[in-house]
């Protein structure tokens, strides 16, 4: 611990030396949600002609003469702070808001992983950041302090029990009992699509204070790589300012080039490796020419020079022609930069991950790092109708928040000479289509230009070159230069020359621009000013901009002079606090009061038949005029009507707005029903805001995606059935050809394959059944399909039929039969011959023709309690295959597999073989009797005739 604070204390003279002064505070905690009367403020001033502090009469500041010092107010409101100097320059005054808060104690949470099962082990308890230990207040704790015991224990007797939420699947999990440690437990699989998480309790207090939530990251273990001794550093040109790059889900899984070493964390770099190539491979020069880097699960994408490099755990590859991609001239690539990972996670394999480009070619690259070129200049020049003359290059491109969209930004000129004009194309990859923009900038030969794509359903992003700021707003309709309260739009001239090193956009409106000599400006999505910020890092350090596991914007520190543990330190900014301080002197208020809504997800999905419906409310005061905006983008295939609904009291208005989403298309008796639903879907991008902004404004606009087609997660299965725990094995049988539907010349041999046909429902032959089916997605059961659905035995048995008939269903014409579609559509495999394309109801006169209605119907739901019945002289093995039929119920092929064992009865036997087998016993029965009756009286005449025992004779004498 005391050598942890000599090492920040020296990084802390090693910012200040040869800059000018400065100042900034910072909490204990580093969760700055709870700032309020209880927290220690701790100022800071860096600079060689400090004097004192100046504060409010109602603040109590330990040392009011001590550069390091700490302060508490106990009154909430805004306090005016500044330090005093002996100089004649009057240093920077801020405006702290202090709130009166009950919330001040925060939650803790170590992990483990568990590899075995896939899960992982939280353990939770709850810290009061005033009296915490430092190693929970730098978050390396691995069990609770005493303080934290005690509090955590005393929390637990007051009701308090946390829980995890997740905000994409919206699933809670709840903890065991408190351990004898003071801890909850908590097991949960390990995600890879449902990341962001809330830790929550219940609303108990504990000395007038609550338990704040904690939202945070929560993946599956990102590794990171290990290297040889051996290996060579990679590293930025000398002189270049740092870049940072982190995975698109996962912020805490980044990397961090500096012009002598390259790092790698998957914890925000509490702990980190180095990054280096293998001897051999690359030269000096190359190795010190690193331009970009991306971040992957399995792999890292290099480009040094002009040169695409792999790295992954085995290997460290140049990419080149072989991997679709040119071994040279490569100027950049660009990631995703938002996390639409629903989406992109059900369409995985089909979407890619990474576009590069050269000054004339296009690519994008797929998950196995192998890319295909989409276009060239030659091409885009037919495309866009440029005369083939025209010298047109491609400078950046970046993903939009569509996910199917990229932007490719064009440098144009007919004769170039001192300035070029900027064009900006859109490619959309479902249509494989180039669309130029209303969008033109002309800026100097040579300018460096870069942009991103705000959190926005709109197309609307900010660009920059070394000095401006552009915007496009509202679809291309609103574009310009952001410019400062001043009216200057160089910012370099006001952040002393400086050039833009970085900008950082989130999901709640905040773009952060920062300048390499780390001077801030802030811009507020669909605002068009710009306000510098308060200086808080001197002009030497070097720093760079990233967000934590919370998603809390954060500086990291780089000090390449320290010890390697020490080299880098990261650390949150409250960007909040520093806003209300710059907003109290230019006096900007939010025009309304709330905004609120119930968009809980980025991604929905439209299935045939279903809605969705969204809430929104504005609360604003009276007169003010303000409404709701719903913009969207995308394919038109979406309807919606809204409700608005009024209400004013007390000099607000409170104006509640009900927008249900949904398909009017009717896919019953069209010409091309696969045309039709292909039509149909696709995704279409929404967002709700008020009608009016201002930079104060703190909530976001709810953005979010309605992608309308088949769900991929969901599935149906027939009740009573299921593939696991069958005790039976794989087995044989075989189904007489007198039973078949097709003519065949000798019986059929079936193979059993239980693990692909579940186990098989055991009936006695008498015994009819009913299928219900169930739709079930990954999380289990959904609802029960009430659609009509049809069955056929997949090995073409047809000893089988249904209880009802077409008249006792309800048809007015004859219904069609499995014979009736073999029929009309010959030659088709028995899966395509019957389906919701070509369905036909049989409940209307204009539909079909008269015909037998005695004929069993063999069309099947959940309410007409059609049955199967089987013979009953034979038992028999049965697997149907059963299909949704209804086209107005889903765009997927909804089918299922089950199987019925039907027992059959023993036959009865006939009646003259009976009496033939009577009359053979009887015949042998008498000749025995007869046999019998000689054989005995034969006995008994003996023993008559023939003494059983003769009179001895007399004996002669001699």
């Amino acid at each position: 611990m005391i050598g942890r604070q000599v090492v920040a204390t020296a990084l802390l003279l090693w910012l200040s030396c040869c800059v000018s002064a400065l100042w900034r505070y910072y909490m204990s905690s580093p969760d700055y949600s709870i700032f309020s009367t209880r927290s220690s403020i701790n100022l800071e001033y860096e600079g060689s002609s400090f004097v004192s502090w100046e504060i409010p009469q109602s603040c109590k500041i330990l040392n009011a003469t001590s550069p390091k010092t700490t302060l508490h107010c106990k009154s909430a409101g805004i306090h005016n702070i500044r330090p005093k100097t002996g100089t004649q320059i009057r240093e920077e005054q801020r405006h702290l808001t202090v709130d009166n808060s009950y919330v001040c104690f925060l939650w803790y949470f170590t992990v483990v992983d568990v590899y075995h099962n896939l899960s992982q082990i939280v353990t939770i308890w709850v810290i009061d950041p005033e009296s915490a230990s430092v190693e929970e207040l730098t978050r390396t704790a691995k069990k609770p302090s005493l303080s934290s015991m005690v509090l955590t224990k005393q929390m637990n007797t007051l009701g308090q029990r946390p829980s995890i939420f997740t905000t994409e699947k919206r699933l809670v999990y709840h903890p065991g009992p408190l351990t004898s440690e003071g801890t909850w437990v908590i097991h949960m699989p390990m995600s890879t699509d449902d990341l962001a998480k809330v830790l929550r309790g219940n609303r108990v207090a504990f000395q007038d204070c609550l338990v704040a939530n904690l939202y945070f990251l929560l993946a599956f273990p990102m590794p990171i790589m290990s290297d040889p001794a051996d290996y060579l550093p990679l590293a930025l040109p000398a002189g270049s300012p740092l870049l940072i790059s982190w995975h698109t889900c996962i912020s805490t899984f980044a990397l961090l080039a500096t012009d002598q070493e390259t790092f790698q964390t998957n914890d925000s770099f509490r702990t980190w490796t180095t990054i280096r190539a293998p001897p051999g491979i690359l030269t000096d020069d190359e190795r010190h020419d690193l331009r970009d880097v991306i971040l992957y699960e399995n792999g890292i994408l290099i480009l040094a020079g002009t040169t695409v490099y792999l790295k992954t755990d085995n290997e460290f590859t140049r990419l080149n022609e072989s991997s679709g991609i040119a071994s040279t001239g490569i100027l950049g690539f660009s990631k995703r930069r938002w996390c639409q990972i629903r989406y992109l996670y059900k369409f995985s394999e089909r979407e890619s991950i990474v576009i590069a480009w050269s000054k004339t070619t296009f690519y994008c690259g797929y998950s196995t790092f192998r890319f295909v070129k989409l276009t060239t200049t030659s091409e885009l020049k037919k495309i866009l109708k440029l005369p083939h003359t025209d010298t047109l290059e491609i400078l950046t491109v970046e993903y939009s928040w569509h996910p199917r969209e990229a932007a490719l930004l064009l440098s144009h000129c007919s004769v170039c000479a001192a300035t070029r004009n900027i064009r900006l194309v859109i490619y959309n990859g479902k249509h494989d289509l180039y669309t130029l923009q209303d969008f033109e900038l002309q800026v100097p030969v040579g300018s460096q230009l870069d942009f991103r794509f705000l959190f926005s359903a709109m197309p609307d992003l900010v660009m920059w070159d070394e000095h401006h700021i552009y915007y496009s707003y509202n679809n291309f309709t609103e574009a310009g230069t952001i410019e400062t309260i001043l009216g200057e739009t160089n910012l370099s001239l006001i952040s002393q020359g400086s050039k833009v090193h970085n900008v950082l956009t989130d999901t709640i409106g905040n773009i952060l621009v920062k300048m390499e000599n780390n001077v801030m400006f802030y811009i507020k999505t669909g605002i068009t000013m710009a306000v510098k910020l308060h200086t808080w890092t001197n002009t030497t350090a070097k720093t760079g901009l990233l967000f934590d596991r919370s998603h809390q914007t954060c500086i990291l520190y780089y000090n390449e002079k320290l010890d390697e543990e020490y080299q880098l330190q990261l650390h949150p900014y409250p960007l909040a606090l520093e806003l209300q301080s710059i907003n109290e002197d230019l006096e900007d208020w939010c025009p309304y009061l709330a905004f609120q809504h119930n968009v809980h997800s980025q991604f929905y999905h439209l299935d045939k038949g279903e809605s969705l419906t969204i809430w929104t409310q504005i609360v604003y005061p009276e007169n003010r005029g303000l409404y709701i905006v719903l913009e969207h983008y995308g394919s038109e295939i979406l309807t919606w009507t809204q409700n608005v609904e009024y209400e004013i009291a007390s000099g607000f208005c409170t104006k509640t707005v009900t927008t249900r989403f949904f398909q009017t298309t009717n896919y019953e008796l069209v010409d091309d029903y696969y045309y039709l639903q292909k039509k149909n879907t696709g995704l279409t991008l929404f967002q709700f805001r008020p009608s009016a902004i201002s930079r104060t404004c703190p909530t976001a606009k709810p953005v979010f995606e309605i992608d309308t087609g088949c769900d991929s997660s969901k599935y149906i299965i027939v009740r009573g059935f299921n593939r696991s725990g069958c005790q039976r094995r794989d087995f044989s049988y075989v189904i007489d050809k007198e039973l078949l539907r097709e003519s065949v010349s000798e019986n059929l041999k079936v193979r059993y394959d239980v693990a692909k046909y579940g186990c098989p429902k055991t009936l006695e032959s008498e015994e009819m059944f009913h299928p219900i089916v169930e739709m079930h997605d990954e999380n289990g059961f959904l609802k029960i399909v009430e659609a009509n659905f049809i069955l056929w035995e997949i090995h073409g048995r047809n000893d089988y039929t249904y209880n009802s008939t077409m008249e006792e269903n309800g048809c007015i014409n004859e219904a069609q039969t499995w014979d009736s579609m073999i029929e009309e559509n010959p030659g088709v495999p028995l899966d395509d011959v019957w389906g919701p394309q070509n369905y036909r109801p049989c409940f209307s006169y204009a539909i079909g023709k008269p015909g037998d209605l005695s004929q069993p119907y063999e069309i099947v739901n959940y309410s007409n309690k059609n049955h199967l019945k089987w013979s009953t002289s034979y038992a028999g093995m049965y697997v149907f295959r059963l299909k949704i039929l209804d086209p107005n119920y889903s765009f997927c092929n909804l089918t299922t597999t089950f199987a019925i064992e039907s027992l059959g009865i023993i036959p009865r036997s006939s009646v003259y073989l009976v009496a033939a087998l009577i009359f053979v016993l009887m015949l042998t029965f008498i000749s025995i009797l007869v046999l019998s009756y000689f054989w005995y009286s034969k006995i008994y005449r003996q023993f008559i005739y023939e003494p059983l025992h003769k009179p001895p004779g007399k004996q002669k004498k001699h």
